[in-house]
């Protein structure tokens, strides 16, 4: 399997897992989204107070009040699994967000739409660093 081959099959192969694993309610509102041509929106959250369960707790609600906004298809809130331990594997942050959108456009405005901007400025405080991956399928 050649590396780019490996990398569709894994963005497919995790798109799929996390549909699979959202609640009935979220996987409702991704019938819409093909996975055809999804817009994926990954996020990374290491926590400014990582010892801090509140903190954590605080903002995996921030994140799954995004589902509010229209444009977002399908959202799934994480934390790393405990995965078999690999070179290639970070499991390093402590919260993530993957969401789906079922264009570039739809991604654009769910960034400035209030929601989003509400949850940013409540928020942001309680990260030190975020990672965000976006990605067509190709």
């Amino acid at each position: 399997m050649t590396d780019s081959t490996r990398r569709q099959f894994m963005t497919t192969a995790g798109a799929l897992a996390a549909a699979a694993a959202l609640p009935a309610s979220a996987q409702a509102a991704s019938s819409d989204c093909s996975l055809d041509a999804p817009v994926l929106h990954m996020v990374y959250f290491w926590l400014a107070n990582p010892d801090s369960a509140e903190d954590k707790a605080k903002l995996i609600k921030g994140l799954k009040s995004l589902q509010a906004i229209p444009q977002v298809q399908a959202l799934h809130v994480g934390v790393p699994a405990s995965t078999l331990k690999r070179d290639v594997i970070d499991n390093s942050f402590h919260v993530s967000e993957l969401m789906m959108f079922n264009s570039v456009e739809d991604q654009d405005a769910y960034q400035t739409h209030p929601v989003h901007l509400k949850f940013v400025e409540e928020c942001e405080h309680l990260w030190e660093r975020v990672v965000v991956r976006d990605s067509l399928s190709a």
